[in-house]
């Protein structure tokens, strides 16, 4: 089934024109066109498959692993598209980097480049862009545990800024403890108060943000993996089966 495009607007690009809006939302459409048909394919070899035409059934599933190339492709390009439009006006070496409009897994092989580039470079921080999660599903911030993840997983510690939607990761293993007047980019200027520190409780279970259209697409997704993982070593079996009748 494939899935309506919806204008995303400012809930994935802070600083855009209506042109950008529109170009993101154009891929990341194609990517769902193309997740629809690889559906269509994999839903069309199974029954292939049940009629006992092992030969169609993998013909099909091939053209399904190609819209699924395609889809990827559309998911790559609209993924590094708004990263682009969302941190333009920052240098490379920022301090700040804005994940809006990410996958989760985006947005975690992003942050884990720039970590590597920050301590190579000799930073000390990082401030990341996270978002509030007022447009996902319920209203849950989707990025930020994984964000959270992956600091755990490097050992690093980071805060929650008063700005629920940034974060603070301190980049040398030390405490996650702002400097008195930190460098932003992006996404506007922190006021001074409170901070949440973290370090210790990992969060599970989030997929992505950027909308609630995304949500959608990943369920639907996840759904049509399920089904192919059944799938593909019956269509493999009754090849094999064909292979040894030739």
């Amino acid at each position: 089934m494939s899935i309506p495009m919806i204008q995303l607007g400012s809930r994935a690009l802070n600083h855009s024109s209506a042109d950008a809006e529109a170009e993101y939302d154009r891929l990341r459409d194609l990517a769902r066109q193309e997740a629809a048909k690889r559906s269509s394919c994999f839903d069309r070899a199974h029954q292939a498959y049940e009629s006992g035409n092992g030969a169609l059934a993998h013909e099909l599933s091939e053209e399904g692993k190609r819209h699924a190339a395609q889809m990827d492709k559309y998911n790559k390009q609209a993924s590094e598209y708004i990263f682009r439009e969302n941190n333009a006006p920052s240098r490379v070496d920022s301090d700040t980097i804005d994940l809006h409009g990410q996958f989760v897994e985006e947005a975690e092989d992003i942050l884990e480049q720039r970590i590597r580039h920050a301590q190579q470079t000799g930073q000390t921080h990082l401030h990341v862009i996270v978002g509030k999660g007022n447009h996902s599903r319920n209203h849950v911030q989707k990025i930020k545990p994984r964000v959270e993840q992956v600091c755990q997983e490097l050992g690093l510690q980071y805060s929650t800024e008063e700005n629920e939607g940034r974060m603070y990761i301190n980049l040398t293993g030390a405490p996650a403890q702002m400097p008195p007047a930190p460098h932003y980019g992006g996404g506007g200027h922190q006021q001074g108060g409170q901070q949440q520190y973290h370090g210790g409780q990992q969060h599970h279970g989030q997929q992505y943000h950027g909308g609630q259209q995304h949500q959608q697409q990943q369920d639907q997704n996840d759904e049509v993996e399920d089904v192919v993982k059944k799938l593909l070593p019956r269509v493999f079996k009754a090849l094999r089966g064909c292979c040894v009748v030739m």
